[in-house]
């Protein structure tokens, strides 16, 4: 065999090399293996973190870039615009997406969750107490949905509370702390933040097993990239059996720097129950469609079924 034909076999073994993962699986620079995924702060986001950070993405043999939002108008922008091959989003929103014509399914369930917390000075203790009281929402999204649910089952109409609408986060916690509203629905990392300020966990949506987020994908994303989305998924189940089988102190570097957790109350925050990829349950979709429906926020035709993308969960 001649040198110049022993050298080019060998750089092509050495390029074969460089594109090969730990686990022995091609990295395919295909842009049908490439995937950018919009998140928020949230412990939703925190096995994609995770994920990441461990190269659980690269070893599966998937190119993720992790896009972070601060604002949900922002997030819904950049997927609407198609900026974002997929996002971390509530039912609600996806839902009202699809409706108006955002071409996005949900493909997979996520663990985070919503509180309800009330004002630390206030005779509220209960989401039973709250009646005539004041609750400050965002109104028609999930933490509408999410207040409107907790009233519900605890037996207060909606018209015997007092709804203001407060869009920002952070004023509703700020509020919360003056005392110029009695309760509202946080997720984390405000419910931490509030909680460690005295304030009252009346309701967490987690405790009673629903569940309100998940992951979507543009619908020519799932038919172009299935195999790009079933590698994600495989390195999000990696990322939970590490969640499961750590102490909470290892991710605590990751709730700071990721999360927007506070240093000094990273060890106070408490896990979801973290399961691995699965299919939003019907109990929950049939929910959010029913106060969607209720809302006018969707047609009385609109099926909840349609939102929902099947076979991409290895």
């Amino acid at each position: 065999m001649g040198a110049r034909k022993i050298i080019y076999l060998l750089l092509s073994f050495l390029f074969l090399m460089g594109c090969t993962n730990k686990k022995g699986k091609t990295v395919d620079k295909d842009e049908n293996y490439q995937l950018n995924i919009g998140v928020m702060s949230s412990m939703d986001y925190l096995p994609l973190a995770i994920a990441k950070e461990q190269g659980f993405f690269e070893q599966e043999g998937v190119d993720v870039t992790i896009n972070k939002f601060y604002s949900a108008n922002e997030r819904d922008a950049a997927l609407q615009s198609g900026n974002l091959d997929g996002t971390i989003i509530d039912y609600t929103g996806a839902a009202i997406q699809r409706a108006g014509g955002v071409k996005i399914k949900v493909a997979s369930q996520c663990d985070g969750s919503f509180m309800l917390v009330g004002a630390k000075d206030s005779k509220v203790n209960s989401v039973g107490d709250l009646k005539g009281k004041r609750i400050a929402v965002s109104r028609n999204t999930v933490i509408d949905y999410c207040t409107d649910w907790a009233l519900q089952d605890a037996g207060v109409a909606l018209d015997e509370v007092d709804k203001v609408e407060i869009n920002k986060i952070p004023l509703r916690l700020e509020m919360l702390r003056n005392g110029k509203i009695d309760a509202t629905m946080l997720p984390d990392p405000f419910t931490t933040i509030a909680l460690d300020g005295g304030n009252k966990n009346l309701i967490d949506i987690k405790d009673v097993d629903l569940r309100v987020t998940g992951i979507v994908f543009h619908d020519n994303v799932i038919a172009d990239k299935e195999d790009a989305i079933k590698n994600f998924y495989r390195a999000y189940n990696l990322a939970i059996d590490l969640i499961n089988t750590q102490p909470p102190s290892t991710f605590e570097e990751l709730l700071v720097k990721e999360i927007g957790i506070p240093k000094e109350l990273a060890p106070q925050v408490v896990f979801p129950n973290y399961t691995k990829a699965q299919l939003p349950q019907d109990k929950d979709l049939e929910k959010v469609e029913q106060w969607l429906k209720s809302k006018g926020l969707v047609a009385v035709d609109f099926d909840i079924n349609s939102l929902i993308a099947s076979g991409l969960i290895p």
